[in-house]
């Protein structure tokens, strides 16, 4: 987790912040969708909304996270995928204090240099995580309201390809 506050860190330090949803060019893609990518999700989750992720692995990963944010403060949403223990932790941070690490999964869907579709559902009691289609885990909310999720952050072993 501690990664995870230094990326933070740099992506403030270079100013490397946007809003999703507002590319304009192919070239502006490109920028905004660099990895790591700090994005805005204008106003906010609620129950109903669904953010797609699609990327690629890269050829040697080690590991990359996707978390879903107060701005700078809260984490509604830590997801770490680990390549070498085969594992995808999740968390909460709320008030800075992380809650208890989840990290059961039906089997691990990343493959290096392989395509993915990572769908966050956000549902009123929990996010519903589907990758390339199948449901991998439910994370119950820990941070509310729901609408105060407004960032999106995502670093790592992966290239960014689409972001809805």
């Amino acid at each position: 987790m501690a990664e995870l506050s230094a990326v933070r860190q740099e992506l403030r330090s270079r100013n490397l912040s946007s809003s999703f949803g507002e590319l304009q060019s192919p070239q502006r893609d490109e920028q905004k969708l660099a990895v790591p990518f700090c994005g805005g999700i204008r106003g906010g989750l609620r129950p109903g909304k669904k953010i797609t992720i699609m990327g690629v692995v890269s050829a040697d990963p080690d590991s990359f996270d996707i978390s879903l944010t107060c701005g700078c403060a809260d984490v509604a949403l830590d997801m770490c995928v680990r390549f070498e223990e085969r594992e995808i932790l999740r968390n909460a941070c709320v008030s800075d204090q992380w809650g208890d690490e989840e990290r059961s999964i039906p089997y691990f869907p990343f493959i290096a240099e392989q395509p993915f579709r990572v769908e966050i559902h956000c549902e009123h009691p929990r996010f519903l995580v589907l990758v390339d289609g199948h449901q991998l885990f439910d994370f119950y909310h820990r941070v509310m309201p729901l609408n105060a999720i407004d960032t999106i952050q995502i670093s790592g072993s992966l290239t960014i390809t689409k972001l809805n």
